[in-house]
């Protein structure tokens, strides 16, 4: 394998359990009434690449499910990534 994707693969790896924990530590804020994590940083984490973990953190922790932007904001985001590795994949970028 090449490195390139070995780096890929280890980023998108970091940024989805970046994701996972901080819909974790969220929630977790939330039933303590702390000060919270804010709402365009979840967003930025799966824009940056966690979207995969965000989404399953949203479910795991069933955090944010009820917000209409994250239930449809944070798949949006998903498809989005998919569809842009695909565009690279065939344009041979990647």
């Amino acid at each position: 394998m090449e490195l390139k994707y070995i780096i890929i693969i280890g980023y998108l790896a970091v940024m989805n359990i970046v994701g996972i924990a901080v819909m974790g530590i969220d929630k977790s804020k939330a039933k303590r009434g702390a000060w919270r994590i804010k709402e365009a940083t979840l967003f930025g984490v799966s824009i940056i690449g966690g979207s995969i973990g965000t989404l399953l953190g949203m479910y795991m922790f069933r955090h944010k499910t009820k917000h209409i932007y994250f239930v449809i904001g944070m798949p949006l985001i998903l498809i989005l990534h998919i569809a842009l590795a695909v565009f690279l994949f065939t344009k041979g970028i990647l």
